[in-house]
């Protein structure tokens, strides 16, 4: 009979599966070329596509590459993961004998801590955490949809893409009334002021006051991108549908779905932004004041250019799986290689690996640091955003060859499972 109480503890390293962690670690590399314009504070951004106005040939064409490819299609994939894992830890939890209410408990206890991870995130180093997003849109759609039929999951998912879709719709004439404003226009030049990129936490010379720079930002961004442009909630759904599945655990299983998946969200996730990023590089001349369209047209697509980077990464896993005999060893480094194991040790400390980007990040490139943002383009930030995400795999690797989890896992762990129980002392 299932148990009020939780009778098994966290996931093992032997019960994970490459799929996942294959995609957050190597996510996690996009999401520090993702954060890259905010930290080049000091100068003037493009109001339409978050990046800065002047630079070199070198410097838009890595705009552009950024704009089509990585620009709002990492944090919806991330949400899928994240709601894939819930529904491993629920599955997990269940089958091991816990009741289903004390399963629901545990993650909304877990959700609640990913809150207070965000704010505090914010609080120390980086107004643009994603934590809280996802902390909240899971305590939302849990209670309300985590026990729906697959039906429900599916039915809700479409109403929630067709609101954002007739949103997007509204934007594009919308701005195309927009566009017939003269720029020098007093409601032209609001509407451009308003939607520039806020660096203003990273141009504060003062630590203290940085802080409630970043926590205003934070707070917005949490409950728009977590709830009100719906892309997060969307993803959440589909990954309870598809953790239900296993389709990431068991890919070989779903291979053409994922294949179709892969193909049609990618496709149309790399070629929803091209207007954005050819008026950001100059092909085209979209008025500032107009540009703000093309935020609502990034979230749509940007919402499928997520679930191809599952998918494809699915495809992958299932690669990975499939060279693996025999028993696995338990060092990810000689089980699949050193680049995909090395990839893999990230993911599974995707949580410590997210935080210690801000860690490198922050203290070197804002005013009240170093302040070396002032002085980086485009081209070179990626450089450095690649060199952080180097030196996360270097930790991961550490970590994984002395055996240890990341300090963030571990911190995390503990407050949602408790201590451990220690077992009896013989006399």
């Amino acid at each position: 009979m299932p148990t009020t109480a939780l009778t098994r503890g966290p996931v093992q390293a032997a019960e994970r599966s490459p799929a996942p962690d294959l995609a957050r670690g190597f996510m996690l590399l996009l999401i520090a070329i993702a954060n890259t314009p905010y930290y080049l504070w000091g100068r003037e951004m493009n109001p339409g596509a978050s990046h800065p106005v002047d630079g070199s040939t070198v410097d838009k064409a890595v705009d552009f590459l950024i704009i089509t490819v990585v620009d709002l299609r990492t944090y919806p994939m991330f949400a899928f993961l994240f709601g894939y894992g819930m529904m491993q830890l629920y599955n997990r939890q269940v089958a091991s004998g816990t009741a289903e209410k004390a399963a629901r408990k545990l993650l909304q206890k877990r959700n609640v801590w990913l809150l207070v991870f965000g704010f505090v995130h914010a609080a120390l180093l980086w107004m643009g955490d994603v934590l809280g997003a996802y902390g909240l849109a899971g305590l939302i759609m849990v209670w309300l949809f985590f026990q729906a039929k697959d039906v429900t999951l599916i039915v809700w998912t479409w109403v929630f893409g067709g609101l954002l879709t007739i949103g997007t719709a509204f934007s594009v004439v919308g701005g195309w009334f927009l566009a017939q404003l003269p720029a020098d226009h007093p409601e032209a030049q609001s509407i451009a002021g308003s939607f520039a990129p806020d660096t203003a936490s990273m141009e504060q010379t003062s630590y203290l006051d940085s802080i409630a720079e970043r926590l205003g930002y934070w707070s917005l961004g949490t409950v728009l991108q977590g709830l009100l442009v719906l892309v997060v909630p969307m993803m959440l759904l589909l990954a309870f549908w598809a953790g239900r599945r296993r389709i990431l655990e068991n890919p070989g299983e779903h291979l053409p779905l994922l294949r179709r998946v892969a193909v049609v969200g990618i496709t149309i996730g790399w070629l929803g932004p091209l207007p954005s990023a050819f008026d950001h590089v100059g092909f085209i001349d979209v008025p500032d004041h107009a540009a703000i369209v093309f935020y609502p047209v990034q979230f749509l697509t940007g919402f499928f250019g997520g679930l191809g980077y599952v998918a494809l990464f699915g495809l992958i896993g299932h690669r990975v799986a499939q060279r693996r005999t025999g028993t696995p060893s338990r060092n990810l480094l000689v089980t699949d290689g050193p680049f995909v194991g090395a990839v893999q040790a990230v993911g599974k400390r995707s949580l410590t690996s997210y935080l210690l980007q801000s860690v490198l990040c922050a203290p070197i490139l804002a005013a009240w640091g170093f302040g070396l943002g002032q002085h980086l383009t485009s081209w070179s930030m990626l450089v450095f955003a690649v060199v952080v995400w180097g030196l996360t795999v270097l930790f991961a690797v550490w970590q994984e060859r002395t055996g240890r989890r990341g300090p963030a896992e571990v911190l995390l762990r503990r407050l949602v499972y408790g201590r451990p129980a220690q077992a009896p002392v013989k006399a």
